[in-house]
């Protein structure tokens, strides 16, 4: 039999590139915790009803890409495709909501479409997102939008654009979806069969097709502006001028009506050319009635995902790996040493120092060369003489300086080791 592989769209996330996502998730975890939101996780499955009631099932995701299955309870059941909709159901569920005032949180984790799989687009793929409870004032739309510009501007990247749009309120969609089936209807011919079956459901999501054709048809499509009320239109300029305000460029981009039909007023997308075809690293918008249509009261919200699969794609290609050297490479040889050495090693890990204790127990030519190897600043020996004088032999690996120093200055001098290190990196 040969080796079971990983099943399609699915990918394994190797020791060699995880230091792109933890510095990903120190990254977000620090700025989004200055900001006050709060780490939250939900489980990764949920009862079909909460995607088809919150995410729309005239949407692609709940009509064509959601994992469902029924469990031996004959409870249906689908992997999340997305995060929104699980926070909300436990923002309800928990009460968080009985606080009052404005209540920010955050994920991370895994998602599901069943997609067909591509750079940057898997069926199982990860997201960090946030969602903010309790506001309706455009200043929460901005706030939202700055964080997530902070954390792609602090992880490095710089060639990104934002496209913004509003979908206005629900009086606002329907006035708007009329106007668009009133357009397309004499192109119906030339729609294909997705577009065709989105202008009976859901009209709006032809302005995000990616057929050449319908985009030429979208260009002289009817403008949502011009179909948003005296207080959809204002809430819009008001978030443009404090986007302004705060130096953020933006492309106002009237096609963008994102994916799910749980989104009012605000949408936004922040994009990047270097992805390719899925540009997008960052989408989300105002959600203002998706708490209410999941049975909690009327409480407005904005939230947005990034992609982390996109993201470290564009991570890889201005920065190498982060550093996972060690500060010190332990060798030994002898079973004396070797215990010694394994006590050493741990004591010093006590003390924050990042230590790789060789355990091959070859010889110390082998050892010394895993040592140059392995990036360590410098190289801790320990021998039979060491084990019976209670003594280790200090080299630093790039000058080949050798000094003797007793095992308890060692541990007891460990400072004094740690400024030695740094000056040396």
């Amino acid at each position: 039999m040969g080796i079971i592989q990983t099943v399609p769209g699915t990918r394994d996330i190797l020791p060699a590139e995880i230091e792109y996502w933890r510095y990903v998730e120190t990254v977000t975890t620090e700025i989004l915790g200055r900001a006050m939101y709060q780490e939250i996780r939900a489980p990764i499955f949920e009862q079909t009803s909460l995607f088809e009631r919150g995410i729309g099932e005239a949407t692609d995701v709940v009509g064509k890409e959601m994992y469902t299955f029924k469990d031996r309870g004959d409870r249906s059941l689908t992997l999340r495709p997305e995060g929104t909709a699980g926070v909300v159901r436990a923002f309800l569920q928990n009460n968080l909501y009985a606080v009052g005032g404005v209540q920010r949180l955050w994920y991370k984790g895994p998602m599901f479409r069943y997609e067909r799989p591509q750079a940057g687009r898997q069926r199982q793929f990860n997201q960090i997102g946030l969602e903010l409870f309790g506001s309706s004032d455009p200043r929460a739309d901005v706030e939202v939008i700055a964080l997530a510009i902070d954390i792609l501007k602090t992880l490095g990247l710089q060639s990104f654009k934002l496209n913004l749009n509003s979908v206005g309120n629900r009086n606002d969609r329907q006035s708007y979806r009329e106007a668009l089936v009133n357009y397309f209807l004499p192109y119906k011919d030339e729609l294909e069969l997705d577009s065709q079956d989105r202008l009976e459901r859901n009209p709006l999501r032809i302005l995000d097709s990616k057929n050449q054709r319908i985009k030429e048809i979208n260009q002289s499509a009817p403008n949502i502006i011009e179909y948003l009320g005296y207080e959809s239109q204002k809430h819009f300029d008001q978030v443009q001028q404090f986007l302004t305000d705060l130096n953020i460029n933006y492309l106002l981009n009237s096609c963008l009506v994102r994916g799910l039909d749980y989104y009012t007023h605000t949408v936004f997308e922040i994009q990047s050319e270097d992805l390719g075809a899925q540009s997008t690293v960052c989408g989300g918008g105002r959600y203002d009635d998706l708490v209410a249509e999941l049975g909690g009261p009327d409480i407005p919200a904005i939230g947005w995902a990034i992609g982390i699969e996109r993201l470290i794609i564009l991570l890889k290609q201005i920065q190498d790996t982060p550093n996972t050297s060690p500060d010190l490479y332990i060798v030994s040889k002898g079973k004396k040493a070797e215990s010694k050495a394994l006590v050493i090693a741990q004591k010093l890990r006590h003390e924050g120092l990042t230590v790789e204790l060789d355990l091959s127990g070859g010889a110390f030519g082998k050892q010394f060369k895993r040592a140059d190897r392995s990036g360590a600043i410098a190289c801790l020996v320990f021998g039979d003489t060491e084990a019976e004088t209670q003594t280790v032999q200090l080299k630093w690996l790039a000058s080949k300086e050798q000094n003797t120093l007793t095992q308890e200055e060692l541990i007891s001098q460990v400072g004094e080791l740690k400024e030695q290190l740094a000056r040396h990196i």
